[in-house]
């Protein structure tokens, strides 16, 4: 398998966990840096790699009345202050060929989301960036049909790719999460994360917006590691109720302590065992 070099760190085989967390969507410049802020702060000392996540455009809202984030220039501009600030990498999402090219050059990972992890010209466009591309695999997707996505990146030459599961769809406005996926994909020969708060969303659920089963996130979490994963996608926020995306599904930061000491643990053991 592939070992991933982000920043000063690498994702993969006998590398400490990865952790992604941040808010879903950048709400201001004020709130990314106190969240940053925060972050950085309860990572410092622990055996994690911990990269900032936020979106500076959530394109996929189901409402178009749906807060969408900054937009492309302000976000970038937020995002390169969090990381000069704070020394961390940071992640984002893309939805362009256009936003690949100017993302990959303040962010050090770029992602395709779900929706679009089988558009050709994005995948290309990012895979030309040189980048570390982080692709989700598609709610409607098998995951052993995700090497098609990775040959898209692969044919740029670049071969920096992370996979990400995050649950598929199961009858309307429902997700499961099927294990077997991360071994699955880790034939692949990438390192492979679980999105452990997407995974609990409910589509649409809410009628104008996705719903959630917070509660569930431990227990998935915990099946992800034990499962063999590499690293837990995991958005929080200070405030869930005030969260301007996906409230019913990001952690709250009370709760993030416990939860990250529970994943080392868990991490640990595994790596023990050579889970693979």
């Amino acid at each position: 398998m592939h070992k991933i070099k982000i920043k000063d760190f690498f994702v993969g085989m006998d590398a400490p966990l990865t952790v992604i967390s941040g808010p879903c969507v950048i709400e201001s410049e004020e709130h990314a840096l106190n969240c940053a802020d925060f972050l950085t702060k309860l990572f410092e000392g622990k055996p994690v790699n911990f990269i900032f996540k936020s979106s500076y455009d959530k394109a996929n809202r189901t409402s178009v009345h749906s807060f969408r984030g900054p937009g492309l220039e302000e976000g970038l501009k937020i995002l390169e202050k969090v990381k000069e600030t704070f020394n961390v990498p940071v992640f984002t999402d893309v939805h362009s060929a256009e936003e690949a090219r100017e993302a990959a050059d303040v962010c050090d990972v770029i992602q395709i989301p779900a929706f679009l992890c089988r558009q050709t010209d994005l995948l290309v466009a990012a895979g030309k960036t040189g980048a570390v591309i982080n692709i989700k695999k598609g709610q409607f997707m098998a995951p052993w049909d995700m090497c098609h996505a990775v040959e898209k990146i692969v044919s740029t030459g670049n071969t920096n790719i992370l996979l990400t599961d995050r649950g598929t769809t199961f009858g309307y406005n429902n997700l499961v999460s099927d294990m077997r996926a991360i071994p699955i994909m880790q034939k692949l020969g990438y390192p492979v994360l679980f999105d452990a708060t997407h995974s609990v969303q409910l589509p649409a659920g809410e009628g104008a917006c996705s719903g959630g089963e917070r509660e569930f996130i431990p227990t998935l979490a915990r099946a992800s590691l034990a499962a063999g994963c590499q690293g837990i996608y995991a958005e929080a926020h200070p405030n869930p109720t005030e969260a301007k995306s996906d409230a019913s599904c990001v952690i709250p930061f009370a709760d993030l302590p416990a939860l990250v000491e529970e994943w080392v643990r868990i991490y640990e053991v595994t790596q023990s065992l050579c889970i693979r």
